[in-house]
């Protein structure tokens, strides 16, 4: 995220992580005040990139909660370009476009693969996960890794390539691949932001 100022990018960040929130459970997490939250909601109301949401109950009064508009979306980290150049890299003397798609996206999980396989190595699978967390935070994609007692998780909580992977599902399908390539074990995929969730939860079975 860029130029809103660290508070902001808290506020932010938990609004893309956990969805619509109120003021009282925003400050709570953040340790911080309501009113410093309402005055930096207000801030950031004022420059298009949150709404204020009315909840109607039962009983009593609305409810007021807080959400990203669709304008918040330039705020998030996007790397079009290199997906582009990955892509475009695989129609070079390819005469065959019967299955061109589905080739090109295949290539680019091999660029990947060939890119972080050295990171993997000599690392348990605990430790390849944590890597792979970092190597798609760095890749802008907002993600976590935790653990239960049977499973690792990575989340991600932003995509920088939606806009493809909401047209072309391999998109997702080859990242799924590459997860369970590169971390040596069973992966599922729980949740799909391309398909309509809140987030790309991501499912490791423990050796």
């Amino acid at each position: 995220m860029k130029g809103t100022g660290s508070t902001r990018d808290a506020i932010l960040y938990k609004l893309r992580s956990q969805g619509r929130m109120q003021i009282s459970v925003i400050a709570h997490q953040l340790g911080l005040t309501e009113m410093a939250i309402r005055r930096h909601l207000h801030e950031l109301a004022n420059l298009g990139y949150v709404e204020v949401i009315s909840i109607k109950q039962a009983m009593g009064r609305p409810l007021h909660a807080y959400e990203l508009t669709e304008k918040a979306e330039e705020l998030f980290p996007r790397n079009y370009q290199l997906l582009t150049v990955d892509l475009l890299s695989e129609l070079d003397d390819d005469p065959d476009t019967s299955q061109l798609i589905d080739k090109m996206f295949q290539g680019r999980k091999r660029k990947l693969l060939q890119r972080y396989s050295a990171a993997m190595q000599g690392k348990s699978l605990a430790e390849k996960v944590q890597e792979l967390a970092h190597i798609q935070v760095a890749g802008g994609y907002m993600a976590e890794a935790s653990q239960d007692e049977q499973y690792f998780y990575i989340e991600e909580y932003n995509c920088p390539i939606k806009g493809v992977a909401d047209r072309y599902y391999q998109a997702c399908q080859c990242e799924l691949e590459l997860f369970q390539e590169l971390l040596d074990a069973p992966v599922e995929r729980l949740e799909c932001l391309a398909k309509g969730g809140v987030k790309c939860n991501y499912r490791i079975h423990m050796k």
